[in-house]
């Protein structure tokens, strides 16, 4: 097994690992904001699939998969969900940090969960893109399709939330802030995601020819 699948299956087995202890608490009754309510099982795992962290999580963990195993096709909906997996992760992790992080008081089992979703996933993640590609793949044509999972995301959120009025940020609470402020919100780290995807493929086409020429 070469280096790069080596570490792109350790990635899948942390990024699994993660997710699945993640669950496990939320079926046992964590919190995972600051919740003020217990609610039912079956709400909890519901509750649990619509935080973008689990979505880009779980495609860390898709995409590490086929490159540790072979299985990728390079599709342009496989570079897509591969720019998706890296970009969300770690965008999610530095908006976890500065927007979500003083909201939680965690310990034990909860913080390591934490920990994993919103800081080693994400640093695993972009050292992964930097380090062992595969290179020389995304382009900005991908920048569009890979709008596809954050807006499908966020007409979940807000169709779901206007339902069951309950949202897994507190800065798409359109309840809380009303839609101008939640607009205004998404406009801002939409922006920011897209302006980091464009960042990975420059820095992405930058080492592959810098590996071409060497």
């Amino acid at each position: 097994m070469t280096r790069a699948r080596a570490f792109h299956l350790f990635t899948f087995l942390v990024t699994a690992f993660a997710l699945v202890l993640q669950l496990v608490l939320v079926i046992q009754g964590h919190k995972v904001l600051d919740e003020s309510s217990r609610p039912d099982e079956a709400t909890r795992v519901l509750r649990y699939c619509s935080y973008l962290t689990i979505w880009s999580n779980a495609l860390v963990a898709w995409s590490t998969a086929t490159l540790a195993f072979g299985v990728d096709r390079d599709s342009r909906v496989w570079r897509a969900l591969r720019l998706d997996a890296v970009v969300i992760c770690f965008g999610g992790g530095v908006v976890h940090f500065f927007l979500l992080r003083p909201l939680l008081d965690l310990d034990g089992a909860d913080l390591l969960a934490d920990k994993l979703l919103h800081t080693v996933v994400p640093l695993l993640a972009v050292i992964g893109w930097l380090a062992f590609g595969p290179r020389g793949r995304a382009t900005r044509d991908d920048v569009l399709p890979f709008l596809v999972v954050p807006v499908a995301w966020l007409g979940y959120t807000l169709v779901r939330g206007a339902f069951v009025d309950w949202y897994p940020y507190p800065f798409v609470d359109v309840g809380e802030h009303g839609y101008g402020i939640v607009l205004l919100n998404v406009v801002g780290i939409s922006a920011f995601l897209v302006a980091l995807a464009f960042g990975a493929i420059a820095v992405d086409r930058a080492l592959s020819s810098r590996t071409a020429e060497g």
